[in-house]
C-alpha cells in the first residue's frame, strides 16, 4: 500500500532553534509512520531569492509528489505554499505572530510589516483545505472559513521533556544549588515578549527572595539543553504582549516547573488547575508577588498531569486524521515503505 506523503513548508533554516517545534512535529509524524519531507523557505523578503526558492520548491514538489502540503506559518510562508502548489491540498498552521497584532511598543515600520503579514495570512486562508490554530483566541482572529480551522497546540515530546531531580539538572548546567532562578524566554523578539516588564518584576521580587536571578533565553540556547533548563529552574515567567500557544509553557508543565504568566494566548487554559502556577495581571507588582509566593520556598508544580492535552503523540494522531481526510485515497496506509 502507498504511504501518506506530507510536505512541510517551514520558514527559516534547518538548524538551531529556528521553528524547532515544527521540525519536532515532523519527527513525531515520522515515528507514527507518515512520510514527511521538509522544505525550508530560506527567504521571505527578497524577490530574487523567493523566485529561486520557488524553482527549488517546484522541483521538490515534482520529486516528492505529496498528498498534502503543510505550511507551518502564515504570512509569506502560507501564501508561497498556496500559490506554488496548486491542486495539492493545503494545510496551514497559524502560530501567533502571523495573525496577532504587533506589540504596542513596535515602531511604525514594524506595525506596517505586521499588517501586511496578517493580510497575507488571511488571503492564504482562502486557499487552505484545513487550518490549524495553536489556540482558540488565535482561531478567533481568522476573518473567514473558521469552520475549516481546528485548535491544536504544537505538542511536546513526553520523553524529551520529563521531570528530573533539580539538583542533578543544576549540576549538569553548572548552576549553584542555593540560587533562585527564574527562566525567561525572550527569543528573537524581546520587545513583544516584554523583557522590560519581566526585569522590573524580578527586581521587585528580589526584595523578598534572596539570591534571585533571571536566566534569559535569547534564541541561541541549544534545543537539547531545554529539558535541563526546565528542571533546573525554579519558575518560568511569561509576560508577552501577544502569543499563540507558547510551547515553552507546555515544556514547563511537562517538567513540573511552576509558571507565572500574564493572560495571553492559551496560557490560562494550560495553567487551569495546576498547582504552584498563576495567571497574573500585567503589572510588575502583581508578577513579583506571584514569584515570591512560589520561590519562598521553591516548590514544583503538578503540570505533568496535563500532558495528554498537548503530547506530541496525540497531536501527531490528530494530524494524521486530517491528512488522510484530505488525501482522499483508500489505498493510503500508515505502514513503512517496504524499501
Amino acid at each position: 500500500m502507498n504511504r501518506l506523503r506530507v510536505l512541510f513548508v517551514i520558514p527559516g533554516v534547518a538548524r538551531g532553534n529556528s521553528m524547532i517545534f515544527a521540525r519536532r512535529q515532523a519527527e513525531s509524524l515520522r515515528r507514527a509512520g507518515v512520510n514527511v519531507a521538509v522544505f525550508h523557505l530560506r527567504s521571505r523578503t527578497s524577490l530574487a531569492l523567493v523566485t529561486r526558492e520557488w524553482v527549488r520548491f517546484r522541483r521538490c514538489l515534482r520529486r516528492f509528489a505529496p498528498h498534502v502540503v503543510h505550511a507551518h506559518f502564515g504570512t509569506v510562508t502560507a501564501m508561497f505554499a498556496a500559490l506554488a502548489a496548486p491542486g495539492v491540498p493545503l494545510v496551514i498552521t497559524f502560530r501567533g505572530g502571523d495573525l496577532n497584532p504587533p506589540s504596542p511598543q513596535a515602531s511604525v515600520g514594524e506595525k506596517l510589516r505586521a499588517a501586511l503579514g496578517r493580510m497575507l495570512s488571511q488571503m492564504a486562508a482562502l486557499r487552505a483545505a484545513r487550518m490549524i490554530c495553536v489556540s482558540g483566541p488565535l482561531r478567533a482572529r481568522l476573518w473567514w472559513r473558521r469552520n475549516r480551522a481546528v485548535v491544536l497546540p504544537s505538542g511536546v515530546d513526553p520523553e524529551m521533556f520529563a521531570p528530573e531531580p533539580r539538583l542533578r539538572a543544576r549540576q549538569r548546567l553548572g548552576w549553584k544549588e542555593a540560587d533562585r532562578v527564574v527562566l525567561f524566554n525572550a527569543g528573537g523578539d524581546p520587545l513583544i515578549k516584554r523583557l522590560d516588564l519581566a526585569r522590573q518584576a524580578v527586581e521587585q521580587a528580589k526584595l523578598h527572595v534572596g539570591g534571585l536571578r533571571m536566566q534569559i533565553l535569547d534564541g541561541s540556547t541549544p534545543p537539547a539543553q531545554m529539558p535541563a533548563l526546565m528542571n533546573a529552574a525554579d519558575c518560568l515567567l511569561l509576560t508577552s504582549d501577544a502569543e499563540g500557544s507558547p510551547t515553552v509553557i507546555q515544556e514547563a508543565l511537562a517538567c513540573n516547573l511552576p509558571v507565572v504568566s500574564v493572560d495571553v494566548g492559551d496560557t490560562a487554559e494550560r495553567l487551569r488547575g495546576v498547582a504552584a502556577s498563576h495567571i497574573v495581571a500585567r503589572h510588575p507588582e502583581a508578577i513579583a508577588r506571584a514569584l515570591a509566593g512560589i520561590l519562598s520556598p521553591p516548590t514544583r508544580s503538578d503540570g505533568r498531569r496535563k500532558m495528554p492535552e498537548f503530547s506530541s503523540n496525540r497531536i501527531a494522531a490528530e494530524l494524521q486524521r486530517i491528512y488522510l481526510g484530505l488525501a482522499r485515497s483508500p489505498r493510503l496506509a500508515m505502514t513503512e515503505d517496504p524499501t
